[in-house]
């Protein structure tokens, strides 16, 4: 909406839609649908990658959002923030029975690059991940990792409430004591990944500190502005300690639907509020200012 990124294309094109998380029901299917997955009436959702080539390496791969032609939605592609919107019958998410648009919604992109982030961790259960910027309302106790979450102190109870077993207030730290306290609460050692959910330079920077031997950084936060470099990345430090730098931008069609059923069967649960569209304004206004907690879902009916 701002144009912040200063890596992407700039200006985005009149009369785009935003919108990268959509549910609603199918009203009509196009010419050489027969064969498709979902029919007219099923209920389906339309996530931040709202089509790709499916023949690429990255699509080969399970890398859809590598895809060099992949349709951004909300970008350069109109997206959910309006009453009808076409996609690829083969691309779109089929949502389960017994889970409500309300919260499907945010789990098609948040909730599933979550998921995949953790997956590209290779954390495993009991061990400790550390999410900064964890005040997005997305739980993640399902794959049963030890987490602590970092944020403003606002947010404290809405991560715990998530799954988190620690909270560290982000503003009552320097770089060397946030780091200190993560590398205590990880048992002394540190974490075994940490996930950067927030568009934060000096959250990248803080991350390197705090893991332990053969840790992981999963970078998925973009920060805005110029690019720069992940700042205490030093080479010598990270072979010394056998770091591994790793990102995820979103997870593929199988991520969506795992996280989905997830869902539906009440582990993973996402804390969001509801709001018509005549509230877009204000919401944006909220999300810029950092007053929001969980997620917002607009209702367009």
């Amino acid at each position: 909406m701002e144009n912040s990124w200063a890596a992407l294309p700039y200006p985005t094109q009149k009369g785009q839609v935003g919108g990268h998380e959509g549910v609603g029901t199918i009203v009509k299917m196009g010419p050489a649908t027969e064969n498709a997955a979902v029919k007219v009436g099923n209920r389906v959702g339309i996530k931040w990658m709202a089509g790709t080539c499916g023949s690429c390496l990255p699509c080969l791969e399970g890398a859809d959002a590598q895809c060099p032609q992949g349709k951004i939605s909300g970008y350069y592609t109109p997206g959910t923030f309006q009453q009808y919107v076409t996609s690829q019958a083969d691309y779109v998410t089929p949502i389960p029975e017994t889970l409500s648009s309300e919260d499907a919604a945010p789990m098609l992109c948040a909730g599933v690059t979550t998921y995949a982030a953790l997956r590209r961790s290779q954390a495993r259960s009991g061990q400790w991940v550390v999410i900064s910027g964890a005040g997005g309302g997305l739980a993640s106790r399902g794959m049963a990792m030890r987490v602590i979450g970092i944020d403003a102190g606002a947010k404290e109870k809405l991560v715990r409430d998530c799954g988190a077993e620690h909270f560290i207030d982000v503003a009552k730290h320097d770089d060397q004591s946030i780091a200190e306290e993560v590398v205590k609460m990880a048992d002394g050692l540190g974490a075994s990944a940490v996930i950067v959910c927030t568009a934060s330079n000096k959250a990248y920077a803080q991350s390197i500190d705090m893991l332990r031997f053969g840790g992981t950084l999963v970078c998925v936060g973009m920060p805005e502005g110029e690019p720069q470099p992940i700042g205490n990345a030093f080479p010598a430090k990270m072979v010394f300690k056998g770091i591994t730098i790793a990102s995820t931008a979103v997870g593929n069609r199988k991520d969506a639907i795992e996280v989905l059923d997830f869902a539906a069967r009440g582990v993973v649960k996402t804390v969001s509020r509801l709001e018509k569209m005549e509230e877009l304004p204000n919401v944006f206004r909220d999300m810029k200012d950092g007053k929001l907690n969980g997620r917002v879902v607009l209702d367009l009916q």
